[in-house]
């Protein structure tokens, strides 16, 4: 989180998405070699780890940091059962990080205060800002809900109960402070000395083609739950 936080937003993009890739492949090769007992007690403090360590910040790409740790637990809760689900769960956080830091990007903001004034900024920025931090918490009926919901089917399938009720719990943390977030971009306003709270539009100058797109497949891929379920079994 500490490296996260002090560099730029596109070198933290692909910190938390591209460089995601090399550690999860290893885990894959090394898995079968792996303690199971082992790996799922590490999984579930990482997971909680990243819900704890994300609740009391205030800067977006330390709050990212921390969600990227929780994930990287329930890839490898789920690498030993079923490693194709944990592939799965890589593809759909990274589509769900990088539509957000794109989002940052594109409206420079990188602190939770910034967010409160997006609204009259540019408000379907806002709409995709919403949408996807929903999903990356695993909320129902978004995208990010459907690797969730098969990595705890899987979870009890293998008579793993106990550790599967504890994921869906250490899942409210994380889902808590992105509620958090929007909460402060879309039903508060910051105290500002400005008496107009409507600013003037300008032009934008960045380009926005593939947000949408990724905003889409971020948040709206639920049903096709059926398959990925196929293509994996």
């Amino acid at each position: 989180p500490e490296v996260t936080q002090g560099i730029s937003l596109s070198s933290g993009m692909i910190l938390l998405t591209w460089q995601k890739i090399a550690p999860t492949a290893l885990l894959y090769q090394i898995s079968p070699t792996l303690n199971m007992k082992i790996l799922i007690t590490l999984a579930f403090l990482s997971t909680m780890l990243g819900g704890w360590g994300g609740l009391n910040q205030t800067h977006l790409r330390k709050i990212l940091a921390y969600s990227s740790i929780a994930h990287m637990g329930w890839m490898a809760i789920i690498m030993l059962i079923n490693p194709t689900l944990a592939l799965l769960n890589l593809l759909i956080y990274i589509i769900a990080t990088l539509t957000l830091f794109l989002i940052l990007n594109f409206t420079s903001i990188t602190k939770i205060k910034s967010l409160t004034n997006l609204w009259n900024k540019s408000a379907p920025m806002t709409m995709a800002i919403l949408l996807t931090l929903l999903s990356l918490g695993g909320l129902p009926p978004l995208t990010g809900f459907m690797p969730k919901w098969l990595i705890l089917q899987e979870l009890v399938s293998n008579n793993n109960i106990i550790m599967a009720t504890l994921m869906a719990l250490s899942a409210l943390l994380n889902l808590f402070f992105y509620m958090r977030i929007i909460y402060a971009t879309t039903l508060t306003m910051f105290p500002t000395t400005n008496n107009s709270k409507i600013q003037w539009p300008h032009p934008q100058t960045k380009t926005t083609n593939i947000i949408p797109t990724l905003t889409i497949i971020s948040s709206l891929l639920l049903p096709l739950t059926p398959l990925f379920i196929t293509l994996m079994y």
